[in-house]
């Protein structure tokens, strides 16, 4: 009888190892009042949509047995929210889903004194994908070619609408202005969700958005992609080229990441990251990723750490070689 037990045991050790790890970590420290959520970007907008997306599965599955309140801080192009985040030292009710502005907001505003390295890796999740998009009207423009044209025969007036100067679409345009010799004039408009309004309803003539940015206009035949920013075409977009097939060997991804404070216990910095890889792990999140054309490993701790290092550096030199192809 004791072999036999011993044996079962051993089954269910065997069975229950890949969880082990996380139920220890969620045993050791438990959040005990409700999660400040920031969003460093305005709703709408694929960073928005993302950490809604989450803190409904959270809800839903019971993973976590407070509420969750999510704060949008688009001011400063995410700055705001780096400063918010930056005096929460020290408090593990405080988490941030950011993007690549993470590492783009403290360059351009040094007066909130944020470095990156301070704050706490949780969890990327994921990197999300650009397209350019304009309105479905435009039957003129059907590839990029068509689309420089257009944009030149229109000089400054061509307008692009972005989320705030200085973010991921911002850059992207100053490169569009750089190599193809545009002249298109940047607007901010808000949140992903609102640019994408925009060139739904001729506000603007074109956009740099994510998929789930615009997932209420597409599918209606409202908007449509010209290329994604991408090495290779997207799986959900199987017409549209990807840049590099246009001759032009050039790619970008945004991260889809939660950042916690600085000064955080192991044990806190522990719970967040078993909670989140939890949820990647899961169908829900692949479903979720799958329909957004979202790609990309788990990344935690040190590993998170030296990616973000690693992309800091490299928008650094990006906005540097951009503002040397400026006129």
């Amino acid at each position: 009888m004791l072999r036999v037990v011993c044996a079962l045991l051993a089954l269910i050790g065997l069975q229950l190892a890949p969880f082990a790890g996380i139920g220890q970590a969620l045993a050791e420290w438990a959040p005990k009042k409700t999660v400040k959520f920031i969003v460093m970007a305005g709703k709408g907008g694929g960073a928005d949509k993302a950490t809604r997306y989450l803190v409904d599965v959270i809800k839903t599955k019971k993973l976590a047995p407070v509420d969750f309140e999510i704060i949008n801080m688009p001011g400063n192009s995410g700055a705001d929210a780096l400063s918010a985040l930056k005096k929460a030292s020290g408090d593990p009710h405080v988490l941030l889903f950011t993007l690549n502005s993470f590492y783009t907001a403290p360059i351009d505003h040094p007066e909130i004194g944020v470095d990156i390295k301070n704050f706490t890796p949780v969890a990327r999740l994921a990197e999300d994908v650009f397209l350019l998009w304009v309105n479905a009207e435009r039957t003129d423009i059907e590839t990029i070619d068509d689309f420089v044209k257009a944009a030149k025969a229109k000089g400054k007036n061509w307008v692009m609408a972005g989320t705030g100067v200085g973010a991921e679409d911002n850059l992207l345009t100053d490169f569009l202005n750089g190599q193809y010799g545009l002249n298109m004039t940047y607007k901010d408009k808000g949140g992903g969700g609102e640019v994408a309004k925009e060139l739904a309803e001729k506000r603007a003539d074109s956009t740099v958005n994510n998929p789930s940015e615009q997932d209420e206009f597409y599918p209606k035949g409202i908007t449509k992609p010209i290329l994604a920013f991408t090495p290779k075409r997207l799986p959900a977009y199987p017409v549209q080229p990807a840049l590099r097939e246009t001759g032009m060997d050039f790619s970008y991804f945004m991260q889809r990441s939660v950042v916690a404070a600085g000064g955080l216990k192991g044990e806190e910095a522990q719970y967040w990251s078993a909670l989140f890889q939890r949820i990647y792990d899961s169908d829900d999140w692949k479903s979720y990723a799958k329909a957004n054309s979202l790609s990309g490993d788990f990344l935690t701790g040190d590993k998170l750490m030296a990616y973000w290092l690693t992309e800091r550096e490299k928008h650094v030199r990006w906005k540097a070689a951009l503002q040397l192809m400026k006129p």
